[in-house]
């Protein structure tokens, strides 16, 4: 079916989905308030949370440090 452009989503458990390698792990990180308030700020400018800044900035910068 799927071979044939069939839709075969109705197939699957997307409850129960993996994506390897992506899972997320939480991870705790304290900060001093200076930074909080200028990553508030960043955020803000970029209309993104805090959370999804810091996972931007750090992703930006793991890809250079290769």
């Amino acid at each position: 079916m799927f071979d044939d452009g069939e839709d075969v989503s109705a197939f699957f458990d997307w409850s129960r989905a993996r994506r390897p390698g992506l899972e997320s792990k939480r991870v705790n990180v304290d900060f001093p308030d200076w930074m909080v308030r200028s990553l508030d700020r960043q955020a803000q400018k970029r209309g993104v949370t805090r959370q999804a800044l810091i996972k931007m900035w750090l992703a930006d910068r793991l890809e250079t440090a290769g």
